[in-house]
């Protein structure tokens, strides 16, 4: 089977209602019980990230995210699909049970 990225994408820094957490769980056992579950996990909003640069000697640090934009990742997860109808389906059910778009890319290697 292939595996996916399905990337949390949302345009505010707000968390997730307690109805949107109780959704996500439905569907992370939805994903698990039919075996496409892999990983996943919430992320910090981008005022947490750090930027590291280590490829021209010592490495530079510099605090905020990469890119200055309306929207920003807010959480993922890695699902194995035996195809990429599989998968589109997968993540329009994540879309509707976290509340928010949900980009998808598949893993290379797969």
């Amino acid at each position: 089977m292939a595996q996916y990225l399905m990337s949390v994408l949302a345009d505010t820094t707000d968390l997730a209602t307690s109805e949107e957490m109780a959704a996500i769980d439905v569907f992370n056992e939805q994903l698990q019980a039919e075996g496409h579950w892999v990983f996943a996990g919430g992320l910090g909003s981008p005022s947490t990230a750090t930027v590291v640069d280590g490829r021209d000697g010592e490495p530079v640090f510099t605090d905020g995210p990469y890119l200055e934009s309306k929207e920003h990742i807010a959480g993922f997860w890695i699902i194995e699909a035996p195809h990429l109808d599989v998968a589109l389906r997968l993540a329009a059910l994540g879309s509707k049970h976290c509340n928010r778009k949900v980009e998808l890319r598949p893993l290379f290697g797969e």
